[in-house]
């Protein structure tokens, strides 16, 4: 059994709410065990046996559209990439005046196509790093949907590939 974490892109915001008991009852009902949501802002920790992470993302994907009627997109992660993702962190996450982000990537093109956009920002605006699958970033507090990266990260073609979480998010679906 794999143990997987599934971010859900654009959870109980801009108007799809969605029950975390309910959100597990769609994991359930694909036979997944092991079945957690955790907070409300669509994670859900579960295990899988054997699938192959591009068919088991169609799957709940699918699954998720037929029970709540919206254009749902995830990403998957394994625990153990999850991990790797927490523990690269590569800024100070104790810095009270930064929020520590990891935007999380469908593929390394994503990933590449994030780290050359910020390139050409200014790095004490918006501090980017690539990481394993991810993209770290570090903005100061209160400029997360406004800076040059938000920005970037807000584009329509990023929606389908791109998901971000707080590190202190990630620290509670961590095992």
């Amino acid at each position: 059994m794999t143990e997987w974490v599934a971010l859900l892109r654009g959870v109980n915001v801009g108007g799809i709410t969605i029950r975390s008991a309910d959100l597990a009852d769609v994991f359930r009902g694909l036979g997944f065990e092991g079945v957690r949501t955790v907070l409300a802002s669509g994670n859900v920790l579960f295990e899988a046996d054997g699938s192959a992470r591009a068919g088991l993302k169609a799957t709940i994907e699918e699954a998720l559209r037929a029970r709540f009627g919206y254009d749902a997109w995830i990403l998957l992660v394994t625990q153990a990439e999850l991990s790797a993702a927490i523990d690269a962190f590569p800024f100070d996450e104790s810095d009270a005046g930064r929020q520590p982000w990891v935007v999380f990537c469908l593929d390394d093109a994503t990933r590449d196509e994030l780290v050359d956009a910020a390139a050409s920002l200014d790095p004490a605006v918006d501090p980017v790093r690539p990481g394993p699958g991810v993209v770290y970033w570090n903005p100061v507090k209160g400029t997360t949907t406004d800076s040059p990266f938000a920005k970037v990260l807000a584009r329509k073609a990023l929606k389908a590939r791109t998901t971000n979480r707080n590190l202190r998010t990630l620290r509670k679906l961590a095992p």
